[in-house]
């Protein structure tokens, strides 16, 4: 899989060295809004979320609402969700043993819950 994955991004013209790829890389697949906040645990835990922190994906391919939905989790508690119209590929990688990892990448104090919480998506090499 890194072998596919080193010749996709030298085809996108992104240098990649070979001794970075037997670490451990992160590479940025996905920034957007946590869907559903106003609806799980967020409002209780607010406080105690800070940017940075880890999060977990949990893949829920039998949601009956989404097919492709991608659980969030913080600390074994759920936020909410990766939005559904982007969560395709990281459903997929998911599926496929891709291993992902995801962050809090932005809180915010908003009205929207849309616009509170940031959270940033890696496919890890």
């Amino acid at each position: 899989m890194r072998f596919l994955l080193t010749r996709l991004l030298l085809g996108l013209g992104l240098a990649v060295s070979l001794t970075a790829l037997a670490g451990d890389v992160r590479i940025l697949v996905q920034s957007s809004p946590l869907a559903g906040f106003q609806y799980h645990a967020g409002e209780t835990l607010w406080q105690e979320m800070h940017e940075g922190d880890r999060l977990l994906l949990v893949r829920e391919a039998d949601n009956p609402h989404d097919a492709n939905a991608v659980r969030v989790e913080w600390r074994g508690r759920k936020l909410g969700y990766l939005p559904r119209a982007e969560n395709r590929g990281v459903a997929a990688a998911m599926d496929g043993g891709e291993p992902v990892d995801a962050r809090i990448a932005k809180l915010r104090q908003h009205r929207n819950p849309w616009q509170r919480v940031l959270i940033e998506v890696f496919v890890v090499l």
